[in-house]
């Protein structure tokens, strides 16, 4: 499964009512550090299908749910399990601190 884009509008139905945990990834077109995390996102979206969703938000089109989650640079993780915020961090990391990360969340 890759990941998939969510907007202001679908950010509740997708994040918060999810039945699984996800991973909301804010981000833009102009950011080196967003394209860099890309396609680590991608393949851990695949190869942890089932066990949590992999979600993007562009927030030069979103601007309310970064708003709403006080993100102030990108990218920003936030890992939601049950509708609630468990864990967040800043800036492009390897896949492998990333998996791990997400591992130790959910």
């Amino acid at each position: 499964m890759a990941t998939l884009a969510v907007t202001d509008e679908t950010f509740d139905a997708e994040v918060k009512n999810s039945d699984i945990p996800v991973v909301v990834d804010f981000w833009a077109e102009w950011c080196g550090p967003c394209k860099q995390i890309g396609p680590s996102l991608e393949e851990l979206s695949s190869e942890m299908e089932g066990k949590v969703k992999i979600v993007k938000v562009n927030v030069d089109d979103n601007p309310n749910s970064p708003a709403q989650m006080g993100v102030r640079g990108i990218p920003a993780l936030f890992i939601f399990k049950d509708g609630q915020v468990v864990s967040n961090m800043a800036g492009a990391k390897p896949k492998a601190a990333l998996q791990s990360w997400i591992e130790d969340s959910i």
